[in-house]
């Protein structure tokens, strides 16, 4: 009898370390696209949002044009031109979509934000090249705060620019540079739901994150392949859990809201699961993320999953007392 009791409380204490040890981890769901000008199809897909009732927003840069999916692909609408006009594009990148379910889009190499109703109709637009407040150099990355306040990756002058949803300036931080709320070349930003705003910070490797009103908070990241590093941060998302993922070359990485390292998956290929130059990231809900495959012209979708302690590990645990 004592034997048997030894060996229960062995149990109880080495199985839920087990448990504590797994990872949680993204596993693949499903794709849409091919390389084309057709519905559905995409060159160089280079944005993903969702919106109400799942809808899913994808920002096709060689095609000048938004398209929109239901959840799993099913080709709903898009709109779109390549031009200067109203609703018309040239090279546009990044999208979010605001709580009143409203669309904006970078529209990059017209040096401007646009924004749209859910089924593409034009409301605005804001911006010119230049350096001034409210002037951009070739914007890449925006994101929409919990508030409605819009802040936009200004890459070309190196900065992160703030707005109000109807693009009045309110707020700028950064310049050229390495040091803390600097950058070089920021691609990537995303704001969590308590209001802190995350910079992908590309050409200097690594994540920095600030207040609401850009005030300098931490950073992580380096040069490198290792879990952690980065090759070529692009895209940013905080999903509901709440992590930072973050696209880098290949893998998709993700972290605490402070930096550390949880996980990843992915890797060089056109294989179900695997990227090729993978440059953004959406959440509909804590258990799916959408990823914007680059140069496979795909859209992935994966979806949460907490590994449960193998049986093998507590046959493991049980040989020790045989």
């Amino acid at each position: 009898m004592a034997k048997s009791a030894i060996v229960l409380a062995v149990l109880v204490v080495f199985v839920p370390l087990a448990a504590a040890a797994s990872p949680p981890r993204y596993v693949y769901e499903g794709q849409w696209g091919k390389e084309g000008s057709g519905q559905g199809q995409f060159i160089f897909p280079t944005g993903v949002a969702v919106g109400a009732g799942g809808v899913v927003y994808v920002v096709d840069s060689g095609n000048n044009r938004v398209q929109y999916f239901a959840a799993t692909g099913s080709y709903r609408g898009a709109w779109g031109t390549a031009g200067t006009g109203d609703g018309e594009f040239q090279n546009p990148v990044g999208v979010a979509v605001a709580s009143s379910g409203n669309l904006y889009v970078v529209d990059s190499f017209n040096h401007r934000v646009q924004y749209f109703t859910s089924s593409g109709s034009f409301l605005g637009k804001w911006g010119a090249e230049g350096t001034a407040n409210g002037r951009f150099k070739y914007p890449e990355g925006l994101a929409v705060a919990p508030n409605g306040n819009v802040y936009v990756a200004d890459a070309g002058n190196n900065r992160v620019q703030r707005f109000t949803a109807a693009g009045s300036f309110l707020a700028k931080w950064g310049s050229a540079g390495t040091g803390d709320g600097k950058f070089l070349f920021p691609r990537g930003v995303a704001v969590a739901p308590n209001g802190r705003v995350y910079v992908t910070d590309s050409t200097n490797r690594r994540v920095q994150y600030f207040t609401a009103a850009g005030s300098f908070l931490g950073k992580w990241g380096s040069y490198g392949t290792a879990a952690g590093q980065f090759t070529l941060p692009i895209g940013i998302a905080v999903s509901p859990r709440p992590y930072v993922f973050v696209t880098d070359r290949h893998r998709m990485q993700f972290f605490t809201p402070t930096g550390s390292f949880v996980g990843e998956w992915g890797r060089r290929g056109e294989g179900e699961g695997e990227f090729t130059d993978p440059v953004a990231a959406a959440f509909p809900s804590d258990a799916r993320v959408y990823v914007a495959d680059l140069r496979n012209a795909r859209v992935q979708y994966f979806k949460y999953g907490n590994p449960a302690v193998a049986p093998a590990s507590l046959g493991r645990v049980k040989a020790l007392f045989r």
